[in-house]
């Protein structure tokens, strides 16, 4: 079966997954993610990525990012993912992978699921059990976006600055939004999105991605009609500059 095409955007958030084989842990000491979040803020510096949102769980990373080149993202998790793997097993006297196959992508309408999925990402830990309050949990971007704690390794989303010019009521604007949890359907419009990578959006902006790069949009759903196949599957469909 061929890999499915990833849907690649300069200038536009990506929703970036990556699992433990077989969902077994990938970090398992305090300096593990320390290395790690080292790591990644070295690889988003030299990829040109800004990382907006992020949360490490004990046996996945979710990542949420804005590439300057549509292949940035693919380096940036190549060179994270070596350097980790290599000191994983270093330090745990282990080989091989660490990593379940390829990372999950999904390119994010910004205007009106940006901050749906910072939501989703850094509320992991309330959803597992972990922690009562978002702010509870150390390996997570919340308690510099919604509590002022510095972290050089995010570039706040021009969307995140327009909640209040004035920056403590901007963080009280962003923490009211994790009152609430996120509704079910919400999240199920994330966890889809991943799965299938595909764009998390209106139906208007992932048909219009689609259908520009040439790829089948897979909406889960069985069965298709002849004109749903495009020319040619690229392993990295590449564009930039769509207006959504």
């Amino acid at each position: 079966m061929p890999r499915r095409s990833r849907i690649l955007l300069a200038d536009h958030p990506l929703h970036i997954v990556q699992r433990g084989i077989n969902r077994e842990p990938c970090f398992f000491a305090d300096e593990d993610y320390q290395c790690y979040l080292h790591w990644l803020e070295e690889a988003a510096r030299d990829c040109r990525c800004a990382i907006h949102a992020y949360v490490l769980m004990t046996n996945h990373v979710h990542l949420l990012l804005t590439p300057t080149t549509p292949g940035a993202p693919a380096r940036l998790m190549q060179s994270l993912g070596r350097r980790y793997v290599q000191y994983a097993n270093r330090q745990y006297r282990r080989s091989g992978s660490l990593w379940e196959g390829r990372y999950k992508s999904s390119v994010v309408q910004a205007a009106s699921y940006l901050l749906a999925c910072m939501r989703y990402i850094e509320l992991n830990p309330v959803r597992a059990g972990m922690v009562a309050d978002p702010g509870g949990y150390r390996w997570s971007s919340y308690r510099a976006n919604g509590l002022a704690r510095p972290d050089t390794r995010l570039t706040p989303h021009s969307l995140y600055f327009g909640l209040d010019a004035d920056n403590e009521q901007r963080r009280q604007t962003y923490r009211a939004l994790f009152g609430p949890q996120l509704d079910a359907e919400a999240a199920s419009e994330v966890r889809e999105a991943l799965k299938l990578g595909m764009p998390l959006g209106s139906e208007r902006f992932a048909e219009a991605i689609c259908f520009r790069l040439g790829i089948r949009r897979n909406t889960g759903k069985r069965g298709r009609t002849p004109n749903d196949e495009p020319a040619s599957r690229p392993e990295h469909a590449e564009q930039q500059g769509f207006g959504f």
